[in-house]
């Protein structure tokens, strides 16, 4: 597993996998990462040479009247 931490990273590391002709599958979650994400690892690893998952908690998808604080986070570093 690695962690990629920026959007150029992600990018450069998409384009060398498809430069090396990988079927690419991807998982993007909230966090809060539970069995149908893992569901959904498990079929993309199947099908794909390489499977990436996001884990990007998006602060402009909570409403004035939730709280992102309060949202599951399973993934910090």
């Amino acid at each position: 597993m690695e962690i990629i931490r920026t959007i150029s990273w992600m990018k450069e590391t998409v384009r060398q996998a498809r430069a090396e002709n990988h079927v690419i599958g991807f998982i993007p979650t909230m966090g809060a990462l539970h069995e149908g994400h893992l569901s959904l690892i498990r079929r993309a690893r199947v099908d794909c040479s390489r499977v990436y998952a996001s884990i990007f908690l998006n602060p402009t998808q909570f409403g004035p009247n939730e709280d992102l604080s309060k949202y599951p986070k399973t993934f910090r570093v």
